[in-house]
């Protein structure tokens, strides 16, 4: 019998039936402790909940197999899993990655793990060769989105796994690519990041985070610094991603054909000065992205003519699209990068690789496509 495919897996990969009740969803496990049947006997290895939880466990064993990963570890969120990895370095480490990265990201390497001595070094390129060019012998990690957030940059993930040193690490945070649409690890990364806030949850209303590999070392180490550090999801969370990842092909293919709709009828707009978004043939990682992406998910960003004022006006005019924090939700969002998720990157860095301030990102998601256009057009207009 083949293997079961994504929709299938997604519905069921490390959710069981409970053997004791029957219940087909994976009961929220609220108990903070677990009885011990004698000293150091602990029942399926459950002591204390941020060490282990069923809800938890279930939820880190549904990640990891749809990303094709041999392990998995959640966290209380995107930025919790991510400062997980960071914990990987030591002092005199360096670590590559790009400009463009999420800010929160770029907040928690130059602000909070930089003065361990750590150097990040941020690159304004997705070029493959030129990163590779810049791995020197203290490179411990190379670190990249792809897409990346807001700028839409395609990586090509086996060219930087295929050219790194053995010693480097590659991670790649999937948060906007989700599973469906790729899978890192098949294209030689050995680390995967999450914001299960945004896609996997796909309602916005939980925060979350995690972290997927098949390097059993790697594992271990996040899995310490899980249970040391404590950044966990609650069981409720947990529910709620698992909830939400059982609907994440249906939506993903919504999300997908909206996006391409909108990027189209942007691309085609006189008020619109650039769109970025890898389903349209003119974008520089079209041809990388249809080689390792099943689909170019849901997110695209535009720069209006008439600079910050004439964005101030589109945000006035929006309704549908909602102006606020994240992504990945079932309903549209427009955000303002350059104030909102990278305003902690220095002006002069932002404008020198296009995060202006005439810069919008959206997150198309799943209502009739028509009415997202129509008020586009209004907002435009």
């Amino acid at each position: 019998m083949r293997p079961p495919r994504f929709a299938t897996r997604a519905v069921h990969e490390g959710q069981h039936p409970d053997p004791r009740t029957g219940a087909v969803n994976v009961p929220v496990w609220l108990s903070t402790t677990f009885k011990q049947d004698g000293i150091g006997n602990f029942r399926e290895g459950y002591e204390y909940s941020r060490t282990g939880n069923p809800s938890r466990r279930s939820l880190e064993a549904t990640i990891a197999g749809l990303e094709g990963g041999a392990f998995g570890s959640c966290f209380a969120s995107g930025s919790a899993a991510a400062a997980a990895v960071a914990d990987l370095l030591r002092p005199g480490d360096h670590l590559l990655t790009t400009i463009d990265v999420y800010g929160g990201t770029f907040r928690l390497f130059r602000d909070v793990y930089a003065k361990y001595g750590i150097d990040f070094e941020f690159l304004d390129t997705a070029d493959a060769a030129e990163i590779l060019s810049q791995v020197r012998a203290e490179t411990r990690m190379i670190w990249i989105e792809s897409p990346t957030n807001p700028l839409l940059n395609i990586h090509d993930i086996r060219k930087l796994a295929e050219g790194k040193p053995e010693q480097v690490l590659l991670v790649v945070d999937n948060t906007f690519a989700t599973p469906y649409f790729q899978q890192p690890l098949e294209l030689g990364a050995q680390i995967v990041v999450h914001s299960v806030t945004k896609y996997l949850g796909g309602h916005s209303d939980v925060v979350g985070g995690a972290v997927v590999t098949s390097d059993p070392e790697i594992h271990e180490k996040i899995a310490f610094y899980q249970n040391a550090a404590g950044g966990v999801p609650s069981p409720f969370d947990c529910y709620l991603v698992q909830r939400g990842i059982k609907t994440l092909p249906v939506r993903m293919q919504r999300h997908e054909q909206n996006a391409g709709r909108v990027a189209a009828f942007l691309a085609a707009h006189s008020a619109v000065k650039k769109v970025y978004f890898p389903g349209l043939p003119d974008h520089p990682g079209h041809a990388i992205a249809r080689q390792q992406m099943r689909g170019f998910s849901g997110m695209v960003s535009f720069v209006i003519e008439g600079g910050r004022p004439a964005v101030d006006r589109f945000f006035e005019r929006t309704d549908l699209f909602t102006l606020a924090e994240s992504l990945g939700g079932v309903e549209s969002l427009s955000c303002h990068p350059y104030t909102m998720t990278h305003g902690t990157i220095p002006p002069d860095e932002k404008n020198r690789i296009g995060i202006t301030e005439d810069l919008v990102r959206l997150s198309v998601g799943i209502e009739d496509a028509e009415d997202l256009i129509a008020e586009l057009e209004a907002a435009l207009g």
